[in-house]
């Protein structure tokens, strides 16, 4: 009977083992490491413009003042959705990672009183399994779900879509992916996929729900442009940041600081409704998990090291090591920065590419490692005798490995005995933490367990960033700062011989300067450090250390996530140009490339050659004047011609320009049929089939065209360029000559247009140049808005 089992469990391993994928091409629907090179990428930019074409500009038409009031209850609607999704998501996660740590500390716990080898074996195998089905789910199902998802959602934030990272299988993956990685107990945490998280989650409410899955529900298909989206996901992350940390105005922070490239006052109201939402959900479900319904899942389960009990006061002499820990957290964040970047590109280059069954090789062996030192090197140390009780602390020494407390007894001989790396190796990252962060906790660890602790966590902490399963750096962060805060904090204790000093208060400065040394954040890290440790009188130094570390680690490398998005071929615009664009021009940076532009008026066989041997994702739409001189009236978009191709509704007989002011022919499609599913491939030409009389059709381009792009004159200076083009979101600047007359000029008096007031009776402001042509431009206003409001000629070639 168990040989049946044994052997009916083994068919079934290899079953599995034969369905994983051994090459890249299951790969490419994912994220995976992007190809930065100029072939097929799967980055492509975002239309954070509006497109105002004739579409669009009839739908805005049909459009009145309740359909405004509309918009905007939808949003705080979706606002609270995001929330309570974003919340109840954590909540999830936190129960299913505490019940799955309860259960195999419980269990290895109960084995151990009997054996120590079986308990080890166990503990291996658990791990083992949690492990493997958290990097099958990824190299199976959803392989954008790998790794933390914060430079991919900043990249998104900035402009650049990445395919796969918001979608539905993404989001389950991420969430069951999280927690068997951190279940499974690998040096790693679940807080940057909860961004990541929120992020799907307000990505796929925006667009109505999952395509593939058959999960639409068309009366959330409200918002479904790239400007809109963003803005949802912007919620999303502050959500993410919210629940993690059940810090709602670090997630608002955090969101304003590290992730979003542009911001505005209105965002503003609705990020943080949504942070506030997700702070009731958690509370509610910590409350109602608290009369037991919820397992295993106690009080550490979301992270919140409350050492309120802790260091009343601090002198001045202990500033400088205090100022000596953002020093360390500097260097040593720096360090894991080129660590971690130089081991991601080892694994891009040579490992990864040899399949899917490569990666979840890595990942279970990082497993066995993982628990062989977690287990084992805590079995090496010896035990340390329990301090003398006190019955104000409420600390209990000894306490069974896995429950929540300090003073772990594990492997000792005697009953009034704990083994101190024990108590930081053999439990979860959370209380580990919450026992490093402890007050009235003096001469728990020795320096010798703080610094094999350190060594051994931060040398795991780089091996595992990386691997093919959900990953979060800032509780390992947070471990490896707090283990050497910890250790200046006892050198601190025996130099100055203070009794007010305690060793938790600079484990607490260590884990913030790690942090801002690795990740380069300070306001938005100063207020979840002070909003997760309920102590408001280490803001002072909290920023103290977290300025030091981040000037430190600015000084040999990029944040952590900058790196990382570099690395994966995101390309990010920073918040600055680079010095060297001042003294480049807009024509310099175009270089010698030719412009590919369209007739108004072109053949579906020209279309279709153009799009098959370009691969570019806008055209300048050429016309001719009556005079013969040829006018550039506006650009069109590749993913706009796709849509005409595939529908043609729109293919006509005549190469005439139709008549769409005049009725004779209305728009047949409506704004919202243009807007390509969030990180979604799109149309491709490929998909398109069209017949030998369909290539001798004609279209016309200038109702979908854009009128009014953006331009600059070739002699502008790449840095304004720069700058224009990233605080306003776009996707293509045009670079024209220069203008031979100018028509007049708007200032700030001429944008002051009150509600309701009629534009025609504002006083403008008197320009030589308008006062010298207003009687003209009064008679010839409206004929000039007929005409295209381009009416300079590209720069077509450079040479």
């Amino acid at each position: 009977m168990l040989s049946n089992h044994l052997q009916n469990g083994f068919e079934t391993a290899k079953l599995v083992w034969s369905q994983i994928p051994n090459s890249e091409e299951a790969e490419h629907e994912g994220v995976g490491l992007l190809s930065t090179s100029g072939g097929s990428s799967s980055v492509e930019s975002l239309d954070y413009e509006v497109i105002e074409n004739y579409a669009y500009r009839e739908e805005q038409a049909q459009r009145g003042k309740l359909y405004v009031g509309y918009s905007v209850v939808v949003k705080w609607f979706f606002a609270l959705l995001i929330g309570i999704g974003t919340g109840l998501a954590a909540v999830f996660i936190n129960i299913s990672v505490e019940n799955f740590a309860g259960w195999k500390f419980s269990l290895t716990f109960s084995i151990i009183q009997k054996s120590y080898f079986a308990g080890f074996l166990v503990y291996i195998l658990i791990n083992l399994i949690l492990v493997f089905s958290s990097v099958y789910i990824i190299t199976k199902f959803a392989p954008a779900a790998a790794g933390s998802g914060i430079p991919e959602i900043k990249g998104y934030l900035n402009g650049v879509d990445i395919h796969g990272i918001l979608l539905f299988r993404t989001l389950i993956g991420k969430i069951f992916g999280s927690i068997g990685s951190v279940g499974g107990g690998l040096a790693l945490g679940k807080e940057g996929p909860l961004v990541h998280t929120g992020a799907c989650i307000a990505s796929l409410l925006g667009q109505g729900g999952s395509t593939k899955y058959h999960l639409r529900y068309r009366w959330l298909q409200v918002f479904r442009s790239d400007r809109d989206r963003r803005d949802l996901v912007t919620c999303g992350c502050a959500a993410g940041v919210a629940a993690a940390f059940r810090a709602p105005v670090g997630g608002v922070l955090f969101a304003l600081e590290e992730v979003t490239s542009w911001w505005r006052s209105q965002l503003m109201w609705r990020v943080f409704f949504t942070s506030a939402i997700v702070a009731v959900v958690v509370r509610s479900a910590m409350g109602w998990c608290k009369s037991g319904k919820c397992g295993h899942f106690g009080s550490g389960g979301f992270i919140i090291w409350d050492i309120s009990d802790g260091q009343e006061d601090y002198s001045f002499e202990e500033l400088l090591p205090m100022a000596v820990i953002g020093v360390i957290g500097g260097l040593l964040g720096a360090l894991f920065n080129q660590l971690t970047l130089y081991m991601t590109s080892w694994r891009r280059n040579y490992l990864h590419k040899k399949g899917n069954r490569v990666k979840i090789i890595e990942a279970c062996v990082i497993s066995v490692i993982t628990s062989v030192i977690s287990f084992g090197l805590p079995l090496l140390r010896k035990c340390s005798p329990c301090p003398e009780s006190d019955l104000d602390s409420g600390i209990e020494c000894p306490r069974p490995p896995g429950m929540y407390g300090n003073y772990v007894n594990f492997y000792c001989s005697k009953d009034k005995e704990y083994n101190d790396l024990a108590t930081i190796f053999f439990n979860t990252q959370d209380d580990a933490i919450r026992n490093l962060f402890s007050a009235k906790t003096i001469h728990e660890y020795s320096a010798q367990s703080l610094l094999t602790f350190l060594v051994m966590f931060y040398t795991l902490a780089v091996v595992t960033f990386g691997i093919a399963v959900p990953a979060g750096q800032f509780v390992p962060g947070i471990m490896i700062g707090s283990t050497y805060g910890r250790l200046v904090g006892m050198f601190v204790v025996n130099f100055y011989k203070k009794l007010n000093i305690e060793e938790g208060t600079y484990a607490l400065l260590g884990a913030a300067s790690f942090l801002g040394g690795s990740m380069r954040m300070t306001v938005s890290l100063c207020v979840i450090m002070v909003e997760i440790t309920n102590n408001l009188k280490f803001l002072p130094l909290i920023m103290l250390v977290l300025l030091i570390s981040k000037a430190v680690g600015d000084a040999f490398s990029e944040g952590l996530y900058e790196e990382q998005a570099h690395l994966r071929g995101v390309p990010l615009l920073e918040s600055r140009p680079k010095y060297k664009m001042r003294q480049m021009t807009a024509k310099e940076a175009c270089g010698a490339q030719k412009v590919v532009s369209l007739p108004r008026i072109i053949k579906v066989a020209d279309l279709v050659s153009i799009l098959r041997t370009n691969k570019h994702n806008g055209f300048p739409v050429i016309d001719h004047s009556r005079n013969g001189e040829r006018l550039v009236i506006g650009l069109v978009l590749r993913s706009h011609l796709l849509v005409l191709l595939q529908s043609k509704v729109d293919f006509q007989h005549s190469p005439l320009p139709c008549d769409t002011r005049g009725g004779s022919k209305p728009i047949s499609h409506s704004f919202s049929e243009f807007v390509k599913p969030a990180s979604s491939k799109g149309l491709s030409i490929d998909d398109i089939h069209l017949s030998s009389d369909d290539m001798e059709m004609y279209i016309d381009l200038g109702p979908f065209l854009n009128p009014s792009p953006y331009v600059v004159p070739e002699d502008m200076s790449l840095s304004k360029v720069y700058n224009l083009f990233r605080q306003l979101g776009l996707r293509h600047i045009f670079v024209v000559p220069r203008a031979s007359r100018v028509i007049g000029l708007i200032t700030r008096k001429d944008l002051l247009i009150e509600d309701g007031e009629d534009s025609t009776t504002v006083e403008l402001q008197s320009t030589s140049v308008r006062a010298r042509r207003r009687d003209k431009s009064l008679l010839t206003r409206n004929t000039e808005a007929e005409r295209p409001l381009l009416n300079g000629l590209l720069v077509e070639d450079h040479n």
